[in-house]
């Protein structure tokens, strides 16, 4: 029984040799290095992480039996569960706040994407009465300039009528009678 030099004593064979040990200094050359150990096992699906749910705070109490507070007359221990009641509540209302400033940010910014809207409508409302101003005059110029060449070949056809009758009595007629040399 021939045993393979590749095989140690407990019947494995060796890892294969790995490539060198890579640390990545910038969060962009972390992220090549995931992308290319995904692309090595490109049979393995890639679990894409779900966006983390937002926190918010438990709902305050609907009714407190044992109202306490940080006074004299309080056991040692209530100090602390008043201690935590006023932190929870300072966290809520802080939440709240966060909440209703976010809230006032997304609404000016859909008034000023609004706002900005409008302005480009009218903006590209003045341009297009612009362009057909400047298109009805171009056509009312050429419509102008057609209609002069209409009259002017007219003319031209009863002058160079009226030219073609000078040149036939002309010929008639010798040119030293007509005072032409």
């Amino acid at each position: 029984m021939a045993v393979d030099k590749k095989e140690t004593r407990s019947g494995k064979a060796p890892k294969k040799e790995s490539q060198p040990l890579i640390i990545a200094k910038t969060p962009a050359e972390k992220q090549r290095l995931k992308l290319e150990r995904l692309m090595r096992n490109s049979d393995k699906p890639a679990s894409i992480p779900e966006k983390p749910k937002e926190w918010n705070p438990r709902a305050p109490p609907e009714f407190v039996r044992d109202v306490m507070g940080s006074s004299a007359g309080a056991g040692s221990g209530e100090f602390h569960v008043y201690r935590h009641l006023r932190r929870r509540e300072y966290q809520r209302q802080d939440f709240l706040e966060r909440i209703s400033e976010k809230q006032k940010l997304d609404e000016k910014y859909i008034e000023k994407v609004n706002e900005n809207q409008k302005a480009a409508e009218e903006r590209t409302a003045k341009r297009r009465k612009k362009r057909e101003k400047l298109k009805q005059k171009m056509l009312a110029k050429k419509a102008k300039m057609e209609s002069q060449k209409e009259a002017g070949s007219e003319e031209k056809s009863s002058s160079s009528a009226s030219e073609a009758e000078e040149r036939e009595d002309d010929a008639e007629v010798p040119s030293f009678i007509m005072g032409k040399r």
